[in-house]
């Protein structure tokens, strides 16, 4: 683990409003095409097309929540919780389709990253899992005056 104690104060805020920003970006290109992104939902064959429905049109909102969260240090220990287990369900979901040989089109950043290889989605995935681990055992000290 990273001794968080060394490193500026200036830094893990930057990370937090990379993340938060990240999430927003996420949520806002589902949030805008739900029934696509309950296609992409669907496509995983985890979910019945009864459940991927109201998930399209309320996982994208809450991932915008949890983002503003961070931008703002709103309950932002909740938000890092929330995101954290949203990551790592996600990874978990995309190695399961990789392992029973669905070739999937990511739901994660809507259409935007559509060309984006399964080890370049799950790449990206673990980075912001990562991150968000840091930032979690970080604490979010904020930096003095």
């Amino acid at each position: 683990m990273i001794n968080n104690s060394k490193l500026p104060g200036w830094m893990v805020v930057v990370l937090r409003i990379l993340i938060g920003a990240l999430f927003i970006y996420a949520g806002a290109t589902k949030a805008i095409t739900p029934l696509r992104f309950a296609t992409d939902i669907a496509n995983f064959h985890l979910l019945p097309w009864v459940a991927a429905m109201p998930l399209a049109f309320y996982l994208p909102w809450f991932e915008i929540v949890c983002g503003a969260a961070l931008l703002l240090s709103r309950l932002h220990r909740g938000a890092i919780f929330i995101l954290l287990t949203l990551t790592f369900v996600f990874i978990l979901a995309l190695t399961s389709a990789r392992i029973r040989g669905i070739d999937i089109s990511c739901g994660c950043f809507g259409h935007a990253a559509r060309d984006l290889s399964f080890g370049s989605h799950l790449l990206l995935n673990v980075a912001v899992l990562a991150v968000l681990l840091f930032l979690w055992q970080a604490g979010f000290r904020r930096p003095r005056a």
